[in-house]
């Protein structure tokens, strides 16, 4: 007995070695896992940033914009990731108080402090373009243009953002950026598809942009454009009608029916039982009417409506001139435009007017659409009223001429037909993104922004391999030798007969 149990305290599971195997082995199996896990582990996708305020004519908007920092063919990946839309009227209206422009921007920039990582604010783009409201003033009063423009900079440098300078943009460029947005959202871009025309209408200017294989760039090299996206060439043609946008347009139609002052005006574009005090100075403030102004007016007239489409359509159509081109085919107003081609998205005031008026579905015919655009117009005021409580008066009044302009500006201006009606989509947003000029200015320029490389794996690619091929081969080997050692300390124990 006394043998047996010596030879169980001579176990070769307990010597020395064997515990030192073991302790290896598992040291291997727990390095083994540890770099597999880290090693693929997934790894955090780096983002970019860039700002975009949109300076409009009647309000500024602040866009926040993302992007992978390794880009796709050159071209980052952009999305909106915020908007914030700036309290009061746009930056043109702080003429007589620039520093107010300024001062207007700083709740939203303080947004913007929140929606872009901390970490990346030193180089997170800053842009600020002006549109049409302050290509108005600059025509008006170019000091005042300075001083604004002068205002906004210094007040959007004392932000921790990188900031690029605050310009205004050409109504060519307004255009063209408006087109790469629709293009971008819808996918086209980047899937070599064929392209959407772009409709762009605010308050000051409005914008036609399109590929056309009609398009004879050398007839009118002023209407072209070059976009070179995602390793594709785009050569568009892109026109912007400064003092078409529908506020600017609105007072043409005003100032065409006041010539002789009159005491009171009726109007069929407002709804009937409609009545308002309007002093003449509102009418004729404005360098698209100014050279209309009478030499005397009186301070006021009171304003009436009567609410008749075709009324209306006939006094809106006085603004456009279809009676000359010296080019071999125009919209109006005698500048050349090749014919419409493919589909065409309408967006800013194109959307918000005819979603209003319930009338953005294209699958209606057109003369359906002006069937109810004129029961709309022909509605009395205070039913108008009741049915929309909330609205403000000043917005409200203006939906039947708003609706009138756009059906006007797209079949006498741009040449849509009852055909080609089918081919336009009313739209706000794609994919989460407004439409706009915004979103297709910040992807031009994140052209030149130098991209990231990205995270990499804690170990090269060989290194990984032969650290998961080698360490089982360990592993193995070790096995091996515990065996090998356990055979041998079985040769030696003694026989017991």
């Amino acid at each position: 007995m006394s043998s047996q149990r010596e030879m169980k305290g001579k176990n070769p599971w307990h010597s020395p070695v064997a515990i030192v195997i073991a302790v290896v082995a598992v040291i291997i199996v727990v390095a083994l896992v540890t770099v597999a896990v880290l090693q693929n582990k997934p790894l955090p996708q780096k983002y970019k940033y860039g700002i975009v305020l949109d300076a409009g004519s009647s309000h500024t908007s602040v866009y926040i914009y993302e992007w992978p920092a390794e880009k796709d063919n050159n071209t980052g990946r952009v999305a909106q990731r915020h908007v914030c839309q700036v309290k009061g009227p746009g930056i043109s209206s702080y003429a007589l108080a620039p520093k107010n422009a300024g001062e207007s921007l700083a709740l939203c920039m303080q947004e913007a402090k929140y929606w872009v990582p901390g970490k990346r604010h030193r180089e997170t783009p800053l842009y600020l373009g002006a549109t049409a409201g302050m290509r108005l003033l600059d025509i008006e009063n170019k000091r005042a243009s300075d001083q604004v423009l002068q205002a906004v900079g210094e007040a959007l440098q004392k932000f921790p953002f990188s900031y690029q300078g605050a310009r205004i943009l050409s109504g060519q460029e307004e255009g063209a950026f408006g087109w790469v947005t629709v293009n971008y959202l819808d996918d086209r871009l980047t899937q070599a598809l064929p392209t959407t025309g772009a409709l762009d209408l605010g308050g000051a200017s409005t914008q036609i942009s399109f590929v056309s294989d009609s398009f004879n760039s050398s007839e009118s090299p002023d209407n072209s454009v070059f976009f070179r996206l995602y390793g594709s060439d785009y050569s568009l043609y892109t026109h912007s009608f400064l003092c078409y946008g529908k506020d600017q347009a609105l007072k043409m139609v005003l100032a065409r029916q006041t010539q002789l002052g009159p005491i009171t005006l009726a109007d069929p574009c407002l709804n009937p039982g409609f009545t308002d005090t309007k002093n003449y100075s509102a009418v004729y403030n404005s360098p698209c009417v100014s050279a209309l102004k009478p030499a005397s007016l009186p301070a006021s007239f009171t304003h009436t409506g009567t609410g008749n489409f075709q009324q209306c359509q006939e006094r809106v159509k006085n603004i456009f001139n279809s009676s000359r081109c010296s080019y071999s085919q125009c919209s109006f107003n005698g500048v050349y435009q090749p014919p419409l081609q493919g589909q065409f998205g309408a967006f800013s005031a194109y959307h918000y007017v005819m979603n209003f008026l319930n009338l953005t579905d294209t699958s209606v015919p057109l003369e359906t659409v002006k069937q109810r655009l004129a029961k709309f117009c022909s509605t009395p005021w205070d039913q108008i009223k009741q049915r929309h409580p909330t609205v403000k008066v000043k917005y409200l009044s203006s939906y039947c001429f708003s609706g009138t302009y756009i059906l006007t500006l797209l079949t006498e201006g741009y040449n849509f037909t009852s055909e080609s009606y089918y081919n336009i989509n009313y739209i706000k947003q794609i994919k989460g993104s407004d439409a706009g000029w915004t979103l297709g200015y910040m992807l031009n320029l994140t052209n030149m922004i130098p991209a990231e490389a990205p995270d990499s794996p804690p170990l090269s690619h060989a290194v990984y391999v032969a650290i998961v091929t080698l360490m089982p081969i360990l592993l193995f080997s070790m096995l091996v030798i515990s065996l090998c050692f356990l055979c041998f300390c079985r040769s030696k124990e003694p026989q017991i007969v």
